[in-house]
């Protein structure tokens, strides 16, 4: 049986440019790039004795693709708060690493062309594999600064708490 919509006006999917990404709580400043959500299930090839001409197949581990994240450079100093839980050069020999709280759950927020929170996804377990500081920088260039975060994670998901916002409707103006 279909499950119909609570939404049945909307028939365009949502666009890929309104986003908000939060983790500690809190929403991080200027993220303008979040890389795809990816999984992908290995597959486990075996035979039955009894049947030589054909294999079957089942799932085997599952892996989950690290998440790029990208924005300009400020003075926010999230990102590398975050990339020197992992490693701080210059904190003292045996004090580089923070196994404590290196790893942060991540929410990933979708929005509808109205501003309202359509699509949320969490991400459990990340932490900071690769943080780049600063990109190569030039002179002749004409381009905005960007810092990179890449979070390896151990999976992710919907969050289905989050529903299909009722979209706002603009009325035309009477005719007077």
């Amino acid at each position: 049986m279909a499950q119909f919509s609570v939404n049945a006006q909307r028939f365009d999917p949502y666009k890929n440019f309104k986003f908000r990404v939060k983790w500690d709580g809190k929403y991080v400043a200027g993220v303008s790039k979040v890389s795809a959500l990816k999984r992908t299930t290995e597959v486990v090839k075996h035979r039955e004795g009894g049947d030589p001409s054909s294999s079957r197949k089942s799932p085997g581990r599952t892996e989950y693709e690290a998440i790029t994240l990208e924005r300009g450079v400020t003075h926010d100093r999230e990102f590398e708060q975050w990339a020197n839980k992992v490693w701080n050069y210059g904190s003292g020999l045996g004090a580089e690493v923070s196994l404590k709280d290196f790893r942060k759950e991540v929410i990933i927020e979708v929005y509808n062309e109205a501003g309202q929170l359509a699509i949320s996804y969490k991400v459990f377990r990340a932490w900071v594999s690769e943080f780049q500081a600063l990109p190569d920088l030039d002179a002749n260039a004409n381009a905005v600064a960007i810092q990179t975060l890449k979070l390896e994670n151990e999976g992710w998901e919907r969050d289905y708490e989050v529903g299909e916002p009722s979209e706002p409707s603009f009325l035309e103006p009477p005719n007077s």
